[in-house]
């Protein structure tokens, strides 16, 4: 397969070969981004001491100022 392959690209115009080669590292970039891991929720009650401070809307709120 791997022969095959080879020999398919260098039969291509090099201008094909860097479509080629641009392919290829957006196949293995989706391929990755398809296996990753669950995400970590041991957070999870993580803000429990605030619950009787603030509501979750305001701890979204928040949250999203501190990312911005």
């Amino acid at each position: 397969m791997e022969s095959t392959i080879i020999e398919k690209i260098r039969e291509l115009p090099p201008e094909l070969q860097e479509e080629v080669i641009n392919f290829i590292d957006f196949l293995r970039t989706k391929n990755s981004s398809k296996r990753k891991k669950k995400p970590n929720l041991e957070w999870i009650g993580g803000l429990k001491a605030y619950r009787d401070q603030f509501t979750a809307l305001e701890l979204q709120k928040k949250a999203s100022e501190w990312t911005d």
